[in-house]
């Protein structure tokens, strides 16, 4: 080995940085849970006492909390007043919950794959998949909390409005399959934007099904129901329009998938696949975006779609291209790019 001792000790540092972060993720999850971060918020210099008072906590454990949120830049700190503050920007993503940057979601993604670890650690040795209903729980709960607000930012604003006709139709009222919905969020929001229409979540996870139909419930929602059901035998067509959310990538068979949409589909109607943001080439990939996308990817899409029949695992970092090839496999004639946000791509397919 020939080490140059400049660059080991550039690496270490990254590495004394990633430490912090990683040890952080618990915090952020207190920080929420505790309700830390909206006691703070917009509260101007506070004092480690008034923090706990304020959110009935202890105040030694929240003084170090604070230190360890001042020094990754979470939270600022005054040493002559030695008062902790929560800027409105680091508010915004991590105590507003309605913000499109809502962030804490991510963080319950991060703790869930953490404690799947073991299985992953199997999986790498034997080939097996995981499936998406053998992960920590955390994972379905933090996975609606994560995406809901890029989908509450884009979904009716944009994307929709990105697709031939479809904003009209929706208004009109039209039939609309959304699969693989997990917890409903995205069927949700479309169906509180356009009452005209019906719309029917699909997920094959029974638990996820049922938080999404309580969901509906609460919001008072009576144009939405949700079934059991896989990508490849969901049912009740013709539709207008289908949707997968973040998914497609995640299933075993996604030509089969493909197949089956192209029968549920209206002659004239349109799929909306919403995927994570990815170049086709992996150098193009290797950047902030792509390693978030290619860590979840290993820990969950990759060994969920060989947890099922095929298991052709895309995996998260797909690209435009190979989403393409498997529409094409499938019998989609017509396929083109018609949105993206740095972290999403938005495909419409024809047949």
């Amino acid at each position: 080995m020939q080490v140059n001792e400049d660059k080991l000790n550039q690496f270490m540092g990254k590495v004394l940085g990633e430490m912090g972060a990683a040890m952080n993720a618990a915090l952020v999850l207190l920080g929420e849970q505790l309700g830390l971060y909206k006691a703070m918020a917009s509260a101007g210099p506070m004092t480690p006492a008034e923090v706990a008072k304020k959110t009935s906590t202890d105040e030694r454990y929240v003084r170090e909390w604070l230190c360890a949120q001042a020094a990754g830049g979470y939270v600022e700190y005054d040493k002559d007043t030695k008062k902790f503050t929560l800027p409105d920007e680091q508010a915004f993503a991590l105590a507003v919950e309605d913000s499109p940057a809502y962030i804490p979601g991510a963080f319950q993604i991060i703790s869930s794959v953490v404690k799947d670890a073991p299985k992953l650690l199997e999986a790498f040795r034997t080939g097996d998949g995981v499936g998406w209903d053998e992960h920590d729980s955390s994972l379905f709960e933090g996975t609606e909390r994560f995406f809901r607000p890029n989908y509450a930012a884009n979904l009716v604003a944009s994307w929709i409005p990105a697709l031939e006709g479809m904003d009209a139709k929706l208004k009109a009222g039209v039939r609309v399959a959304d699969v693989g919905c997990g917890h409903g969020a995205s069927t949700t929001l479309m169906a509180k934007a356009y009452p005209a229409s019906t719309f029917v979540g699909f997920d094959y996870h029974g638990p996820s099904i049922g938080w999404a139909r309580r969901a509906a419930a609460r919001q008072g929602l009576k144009n939405v129901s949700f079934q059991v059901s896989t990508a490849k035998d969901f049912h009740s067509g013709p539709y207008d329009l289908v949707a997968f959310f973040d998914c497609l990538h995640d299933m075993g068979d996604p030509v089969g998938a493909v197949q089956h949409v192209r029968e549920m589909l209206k002659r004239d109607g349109t799929w909306m696949i919403v995927e994570p943001f990815a170049n086709d080439e992996l150098e193009k990939n290797l950047n902030p975006v792509g390693r978030v996308f290619y860590c979840a990817s290993t820990m969950v899409c990759t060994p969920a779609s060989r947890a099922q029949e095929v298991g052709l695992c895309l995996g998260a970092q797909a690209g435009e291209a190979r989403i393409r090839r498997v529409l094409a496999e499938g019998g989609f004639t017509r396929f083109r790019r018609a949105a993206e946000t740095p972290f999403n791509l938005v495909y419409e397919a024809r047949p």
